[in-house]
């Protein structure tokens, strides 16, 4: 059985060990760091100037003892005035430097995630809904880039902020500052204590979204089957119930929040009225001046006003936390089809293909190939048939590497594929599927997907090269039909052509690639009999002089094979050319008399 990887629903990471994990992997979010602390110091003094200007004010221009100073009162708003557009200032360079990092880092992560994404095996990203997947790399990233550049900016400066008050009010008055923090410090506790129920409850919202995001882009994608079978409303409901689903999971995690978090504003106008007594009390005795109590208070708002913030904070801090987990699983899925540290490139030139006791199953399932030995020689046209689910997929695909045995060897040229260079052997073999996937652009473009080296030639001998390759597979007058040739656009996912029209351009990107081993699920299945004379006229061109392996639905194409294998349940039943193998009268001979027996 295959010991495939799976993507995980999130990272199991704690808070701090997942933002460590995530500065990491994006470390350009905290180049310049130091900088952005200074200003944030900066911003947070300027802050504090305030209630010390207000009690020198107060105290040594209001209450003088020669008399109110209009003087030295006008100077002391002066100078507040000036740290404070000081401190605005640095605030918004803390704020500038902390998005331009975060971008930069967040896009070399969107990036990481999204190549991370194409390395994965097949079976790998078959775990995941493709339309979740695509969330972790678009919406769930965006979570994190929201509270960096807010949230992130707001805990930074405030709990600077709370830092410089707290060590003011100790220098005014440790008796009061002591009252302040004996209010605060429960409300700590409580939040401690809610911390990793909000979290739990963020993760439960970004999976929601991801299968809400699946959900819709399955009805957008499959529009036409949803209409032709008329299902709209089941289709509807089931859309729905993905949107209530996450509706219902946000509305829990911000009722938590909400629960956990808004006794900050009951604790902060408890603190300040506790001072307000305290204080009198202290001034009363002589402990304290009129602009110290007044002063201290002033500081007592800028030490709560960052705690009232905490309900906004810390809902978007468990937010990017949840979304930051589910990047980081994707980032974190083991690669099955990795390339070996020693793994050597191999020379262009006719493609020797052989399995040595190839075994393989796919995950959660039984063994589907046992033991399968083969010997498919260079330039030799290959033929694989056999019944539905014995097997000849999984060959095929296996040659390709798009994934990897269980158990034996799969060798290209004598090498284990193992062994050869992702870059090496993506170069000499390639697989074209039943179905060829063309991207949203022209028909010329798409083709020009096969062009290795495409980004460095100019533009007009890309469009010669696809022109010669059109006309190599005799696809000239196909070209002439199209509304603009090579022009026409195809549409996302080339919906504006029929299948075997895709099919076509398919075959010239795989013509263009120039492959030494070419791997055909075959493509003349399920087309018109026009089409299907033009692949087959293409296919002959494109096969001609490099190894070819078919999985033949048809059995004319096996017919035309110089050899032909017969996979049955998961074994090589037979292989040999096609008159020796009917002559044997054995699995392949029965299976050609009944096709032969449905075709007339």
């Amino acid at each position: 059985m295959s010991t495939s990887a799976s993507i995980a629903s999130a990272s199991t990471l704690g808070v701090l060990a997942t933002l460590r994990r995530g500065v990491q992997i994006s470390p350009q979010i905290v180049q310049g760091i130091g900088w952005t602390l200074a200003l944030a110091v900066l911003a947070a003094a300027g802050r504090v100037v305030v209630p010390v200007a207000v009690q020198r004010t107060i105290d040594d221009g209001v209450l003088a003892a020669g008399g109110p100073d209009a003087g030295r009162v006008a100077a002391l708003a002066g100078v507040a005035a000036l740290a404070v557009l000081a401190a605005a200032v640095c605030s918004a360079l803390v704020n500038v430097r902390l998005v331009s990092r975060t971008e930069a880092g967040l896009a070399a992560l969107r990036v990481r995630a999204f190549r991370h994404v194409h390395d994965l095996a097949t079976l790998t990203q078959g775990t995941e809904r493709r339309g979740s997947l695509v969330s972790r790399v678009t919406s769930d990233v965006d979570t994190i880039s929201l509270f960096v550049q807010w949230g992130g900016i707001m805990l930074l400066v405030s709990t600077l902020q709370l830092l410089v008050a707290s060590a003011l009010m100790l220098v005014y008055s440790w008796q009061l500052t002591l009252v302040v923090w004996a209010c605060f410090v429960p409300l700590y506790l409580v939040l401690r204590f809610a911390q990793k129920h909000v979290n739990a409850a963020y993760t439960r919202v970004r999976e929601r979204v991801g299968a809400m995001l699946a959900a819709v882009s399955e009805a957008v994608v499959g529009a036409e089957t949803v209409r032709a079978y008329g299902v709209g409303a089941r289709t509807g409901r089931r859309v729905g119930a993905a949107i209530e689903s996450t509706r219902r999971a946000q509305g829990r995690a911000q009722l938590l929040v909400a629960s956990s978090f808004s006794s900050g504003t009951l604790v902060s106008n408890l603190a300040l009225a506790a001072v307000v007594v305290v204080g009198a009390h202290l001034g009363v005795g002589g402990a304290l001046t009129a602009g110290q109590v007044i002063a201290f208070l002033f500081l007592v708002q800028l030490f709560t006003g960052p705690v009232q913030m905490a309900t906004e904070i810390l809902n978007e801090l468990q937010n990017a936390v949840a979304g930051w987990r589910r990047v980081l699983a994707v980032v974190e899925t083991p690669v099955d089809v990795a390339e070996a540290p020693d793994a050597v490139p191999t020379p262009r030139g006719p493609a020797h293909v052989e399995l040595r006791g190839v075994r393989f199953g796919y995950p959660g399932g039984p063994e589907v190939l046992h033991g399968v030995d083969l010997v498919l020689p260079a330039r030799a046209k290959v033929a694989v048939v056999g019944q539905t689910g014995s097997g000849k997929t999984t060959i095929a695909k296996l040659v390709a590497r798009l994934m990897d045995p269980t158990a034996g060897q799969v060798l290209l040229d004598g090498v284990d594929l193992r062994r050869v260079t992702l870059a090496s052997l993506r170069e000499r073999v390639v697989l074209v599927p039943q179905e060829g996937f063309l991207f949203d652009g022209t028909v010329a473009q798409n083709a020009a997907y096969g062009l290795r080296d495409v980004e460095r030639l100019p533009a007009d001998e890309v469009r010669g090269r696809v022109t010669e390759a059109f006309a190599a597979l005799g696809l000239t007058d196909w070209l002439a039909d199209l509304p603009a040739g090579l022009d026409t656009p195809v549409g996302q996912r080339g919906e504006a052509l029929s299948a075997g029209e895709r099919q076509l351009v398919a075959i010239a990107r795989a013509y263009l690639a120039a492959p030494d081993l070419l791997v055909l699920d075959e493509a003349t299945s399920a087309v018109d009999p026009a089409t299907e004379v033009r692949i087959a006229r293409a296919l002959d061109s494109l096969t001609t002089g490099r190894t070819t392996i078919t999985i033949a639905h048809r059995l004319s194409t096996a017919e035309a094979s110089d050899l032909v294998v017969v996979v049955d349940a998961g074994h090589v039943a037979e292989a040999g050319p096609h008159a020796e193998l009917v002559a044997a009268g054995g699995v392949y001979a029965r299976m050609h008399a009944s096709w032969v027996a449905q075709t007339r």
